[in-house]
């Protein structure tokens, strides 16, 4: 059974945790700019599992904060994200700061 997605905000980061794929990236999607508002850090390290869904969410959540005028930096990156990255050849501008 997939697990579901779930976020944190504290302050200017956002925490992922669980799952983030075509199956559950739809709840952030409804609440991106909202949720994205003043953040300046992805912490990724509670993500289990992402997949091209998730990836492509994490590249527009990065779009809506750059386009607010704020730098974000990637934090925790699985590696299974960072696979991805490497598989689609995505050029660092997309996720810019993809931290270990």
């Amino acid at each position: 059974m997939a697990e579901e997605l779930s976020w944190k905000l504290d302050g200017t980061t956002l925490h992922f945790f669980g799952e983030l794929d075509g199956g559950t990236v739809n709840s952030l999607w409804q609440q991106r700019e909202k949720v994205v508002a003043g953040i300046n850090l992805f912490e990724l390290s509670g993500l289990t599992r992402v997949d091209t869904a998730g990836l492509a969410l994490l590249i527009h959540l990065t779009a809506i904060v750059a386009r607010q005028g704020n730098k974000i930096e990637l934090r925790g990156a699985t590696d299974n994200l960072r696979t991805l990255v490497q598989l689609y050849n995505l050029p660092e501008a997309l996720l810019p700061y993809l931290a270990g």
